[in-house]
């Protein structure tokens, strides 16, 4: 085990650094657990850091987050409701498979965070909970996928600060300021504009595209409920890895249950199309891909870039997926759409204004 060091005490050690590269490798102190191996430094994740200035590589961890996160969408939507793969259950459940696979990868082998442990069945259970809320609102988004457009999906989903401030004031009894509340008035208004407009408008797909929004709006409040002491708190990678095998374990019961010929009629379609093979494995990579930039725009930039551009990824995804699968739109729905950002934005703005007048 090679003892930790800092890039102060390691520089002269290396005689290939001049002084320029010194100083400047001394102004952008680097936290690095360990001193990797020679042949590990000149080669690989290493070799394209030292290479990349910071701008650059900022600037394409924020478009592989815009690829992942649309792109998961785009394929979904692709495998549940074109290509003829009408198992939306068992798709979530290879979703949280390959995040269990690559998270262990990750975080094991590449240590891209330390390693943190469940340390109590309290603690096991309060993650398992998590977990439960979690795949309710994975299934339900997939779900809504076959029925609904992706631009359609997008608009109602953007309505999660709403279910939020619900959930936030009925859990904890948490009020908000005057000028949040009246900030989510746009958001519910656009929205209801959008779906009386929406020209592939299914009610089945509606509902459960709202069931998934206030699920995941449920999760976010829960966890800051049950995830409060330190010791108990997880990185998100972390929680990652032990609530994507907790989630695939639920979820095969009611994927056998629920779609029942699953593992025959997949077999069955893979054989008469090998190439659906390939959707699947590239899908599911996607899948974890959302959640590795999620935390690497976290770790480059800061938590409110993330949420800045969650609130452009909406419109852009819409954008994107109606030029891609042609589906109808209507002035009215892109004005809908629009008042529902455009309340989300100022919802983040209030937000931000209301924390710092009670700090």
């Amino acid at each position: 085990m090679v003892e930790a060091q800092s890039w102060t005490t390691r520089r002269m050690s290396n005689p290939r650094l001049d002084a320029t590269t010194a100083a400047a490798l001394n102004d952008q102190p680097i936290d690095i657990p360990a001193t990797p191996p020679g042949d590990v430094r000149n080669s690989g994740i290493y070799a394209v850091g030292s290479r990349i200035s910071p701008t650059v590589l900022t600037a394409l961890i924020i478009a592989s987050w815009y690829f992942s996160n649309i792109g998961v969408l785009l394929l979904n939507k692709y495998l549940l409701s074109i290509y003829g793969f009408r198992y939306p259950i068992f798709l979530t459940m290879l979703h949280m498979i390959a995040c269990a696979s690559y998270s262990y990868v990750a975080i094991t082998f590449l240590e891209i965070v330390p390693r943190q442990h469940i340390l109590s069945r309290r603690q096991f259970l309060k993650i398992f909970a998590l977990t439960a809320i979690f795949c309710f609102s994975v299934v339900c988004g997939n779900t809504s996928l076959r029925y609904i457009p992706v631009s359609f999906n997008q608009a109602v989903g953007a309505t999660g600060p709403f279910f939020t401030a619900i959930f936030a004031f009925l859990i904890t009894c948490k009020k908000e300021s005057a000028e949040v509340y009246l900030a989510l008035l746009p958001v519910v208004f656009g929205i209801v504009l959008a779906s009386n407009s929406e020209p592939l408008f299914n009610l089945f797909g509606f509902l459960v595209c709202v069931s998934s929004t206030a699920a995941r709006a449920l999760k976010s409040v829960v966890q800051g409920i049950l995830l409060t002491s330190e010791a108990e708190r997880l990185h998100s990678m972390n929680l990652l890895l032990y609530m994507a095998p907790m989630a695939a374990m639920i979820l095969l019961p009611f994927t056998l249950y629920i779609e029942g010929n699953v593992a025959s009629g997949a077999i069955e379609k893979a054989r008469s199309d090998p190439f659906m093979v390939f959707l699947l494995i590239g899908n599911a990579t996607v899948a974890y891909l959302v959640n590795l930039t999620n935390f690497l725009v976290t770790k480059h930039t800061s938590a409110l870039t993330l949420q800045v551009l969650g609130n452009a990824k909406a419109a852009v995804a819409a954008c994107v997926s109606v030029l891609i699968f042609r589906n109808p739109v209507t002035a009215m729905g892109i004005v809908g759409f629009g008042i529902t950002t455009l309340g989300v934005v100022l919802y983040s703005e209030a937000k931000k204004r209301s924390k710092a007048v009670q700090k």
